[in-house]
């Protein structure tokens, strides 16, 4: 029976979680919707749902663990503004928000606060994945988001430790208020001070076994003791795997211990995930759709605006403030915690929970389709906006035309100035045109894929082209303007890749650069030398594997749709140099 269930779960898994993400809706989603389907609400393949989400809350205990081992101070110095200020009054403004909602809607004061500052909590997992798949962690709102959520994390530890004392049958409750926090005070500086007396010195010896299942056995035991000893004072066992986690975050065995822990963290939470999609009573969404749809909108919409509303205070622009609320609004795996921990001390009623598990549900699959709305949103008003015109070219023309002014362009550029030679560069985003000329240098706004811009630029009395450009399809796009209206114009082109440098290869242009090319081989010359090589050897060898490789190169793109024959001419190529060195390191004498 144990096997039978194990297969189904991850037959869920493997099926839910990559058509989802594949849908652009995420893995969470994909969890938590399989596992909707395969409980008692769906199809009824696995009845034990409060079992299965007791052993999977493990996950969430490991993801604490990791989160603190990865809360080092100087991190959190870099993103205090983000975290302590943006995060701290999301977390307290929406939470009290939420609250003053649900204690009008008929909740207790203690209920009330608890399901308020649950639904305050964003998805960590959910919110990071879909803000890395569309490449914005690093944009304004999504550095504002991750400190938002790091905060987020950091306010649900001592929330899962008070959440127990509300409730009137909690061992740390009948101690009284006071006498409960200070049994929890005494219970983490004992722990505090043991693990950084005991912690390293037992690492220590394990690692002297060179042993790698002896030190992920000990990882997870004292993941598992740390955990369990807060569970026996009345406190979360998260709270004791964060402490652990913190304790060991400026450790020598820090990346080790993630490493060790993160297959286990992962396959927990995706169970995790699919016991709380178990656990949400789909009947009630059948009983009360209008009700649950519009509470599950109705907290969207209002941990929307108070996202916006923050993020513009703390001085974010109109459109990140925006894309802040988007990314965040949802509810969260905390919520689910909390939640538990609130139907296992009194404070929430069962009834109230069940509710409230299908509204965080809801939220998070709102989510990818307000991504889509912004989107589509943001389009439309580019395309209704006026766009900047594109910056008049110079009276003179330049010796050479730079298409692209990124690193690559730039490098190109700087040497050519210090030659003393014209050039003229152009560059399609308008941000960094303006970013880049703070810095004195010669550029300018617009499409090189446009002829007009092109003929302004007066590329017909150039004498060199430089195809700079990041993106592969412009690159290509402005190659074959440039090919059929300036066919005497000589070009140099950089490629991302191999596929796009036989792609420009077969538009015609004789010199191809690859943008890794040089300093791979340089990297790997340096390399032979750290092994002992002398510098001639090594210089002879990456020079020939470059000679080798720039032929191969140019004799495969004409097979770049034939898969066959792309491989037999590398396996050929790879033959011939291998001879080549075998006859090198017999004319050579031994190291």
């Amino acid at each position: 029976m144990l096997l039978e269930t194990t297969a189904i779960f991850l037959a869920t898994a493997v099926v839910a979680a990559p058509l989802f993400k594949r849908l652009g809706l995420g893995s969470v989603l994909g969890y938590l919707v399989g596992g909707a389907v395969i409980g008692p609400s769906g199809l009824g393949l696995i009845q034990e749902v409060e079992a299965t989400l007791h052993f999977a809350e493990f996950g969430v205990v490991l993801l604490l663990f990791i989160i603190g081992l990865e809360l080092q101070p100087s991190r959190l110095w870099r993103l205090r503004g983000a975290v302590f200020g943006l995060g701290g009054a999301q977390v307290i403004g929406t939470g009290a928000l939420l609250a003053g909602v649900g204690w009008a809607l008929g909740l207790g004061l203690a209920p009330a606060v608890v399901a308020g500052l649950a639904l305050a909590m964003s998805s960590t997992a959910f919110a990071t994945q879909i803000l890395g798949e569309r490449r914005e962690l690093a944009a304004p709102h999504g550095r504002a988001a991750f400190g938002i959520l790091l905060f987020q994390d950091l306010a649900a530890i001592p929330l899962l430790a008070i959440v127990p004392m509300l409730g009137a049958g909690s061992g740390a409750a009948e101690g009284g208020g006071a006498g409960g926090l200070l049994l929890a005070a005494g219970v983490i500086g004992g722990l505090v001070i043991a693990g950084r007396f005991l912690l390293r010195p037992i690492f220590r010896f394990i690692a002297s076994a060179r042993s790698h299942e002896l030190s992920v056995a000990t990882a997870l035991l004292v993941v598992l003791g740390t955990s369990i000893l807060m569970e026996q004072v009345g406190l979360s066992m998260a709270l004791g795997a964060f402490i652990a986690g913190v304790l060991l975050a400026d450790s020598e065995y820090r990346h080790e211990l993630e490493a060790n822990i993160e297959p286990f963290k992962g396959l927990l939470l995706g169970l995790f995930f699919l016991a709380v999609g178990m656990s949400a009573n789909l009947r009630l969404l059948v009983e009360e759709p209008l009700t649950l749809v519009g509470l599950a909108l109705g907290l969207v919409a209002l941990k929307g605006a108070a996202l916006f509303g923050l993020g513009r205070a703390f001085g974010q622009p109109t459109s990140s403030a925006s894309s802040l609320a988007v990314s965040i609004s949802q509810g969260g795996e905390f919520a689910f915690v909390i939640f538990g921990v609130g139907i296992a001390s009194g404070v929430l009623a069962a009834s109230v929970v069940e509710r409230l598990v299908v509204v965080v549900t809801l939220s998070m699959v709102l989510t990818p389709l307000l991504f889509i709305a912004r989107d589509r949103l943001e389009a439309r008003r580019a395309a209704k906006a006026a766009p900047r015109p594109f910056d008049a070219m110079p009276d003179e023309a330049s010796e050479v035309i730079i298409a692209g002014f990124g690193r690559f362009g730039q490098i190109v550029a700087r040497v050519l100035r210090l030659r003393r030679i014209s050039f003229t560069a152009l560059d399609v985003s308008a941000e960094h045109v303006d970013f880049v000329r703070r810095f004195g240098n010669k550029i300018y706004y617009g499409d090189a894929s446009r002829l007009d811009l092109l003929r302004a630029a007066k590329v017909e009395h150039a004498r060199l082209f430089v195809l700079a450009i990041d993106d592969v399809e412009a690159s290509m796009r402005t190659l074959r303007t440039v090919r059929e209206h300036f066919p005497g114009v000589r070009v140099i082109a950089r490629a991302r890749n191999r596929p796009h440098a036989y792609a420009l290869l077969a538009e015609g242009v004789e010199v191809v650069v690859r943008e890794t090319f040089a300093g791979s081989l340089e990297a790997a010359r340096r390399a032979l030398q750290e092994l002992g090589f002398s510098v001639a050897e090594a210089t002879r060898t990456t020079e020939r594997f470059a000679e080798y490789d720039e032929r191969q190169v140019q004799e495969m793109y004409v097979h770049r749709e034939d898969t066959a024959k792309l491989i037999a001419s590398a396996q050929h190529f790879t033959a011939e140099l291998e001879r080549l060195f075998e006859d090198d390191a017999r004319q050579l004498p031994p190291r």
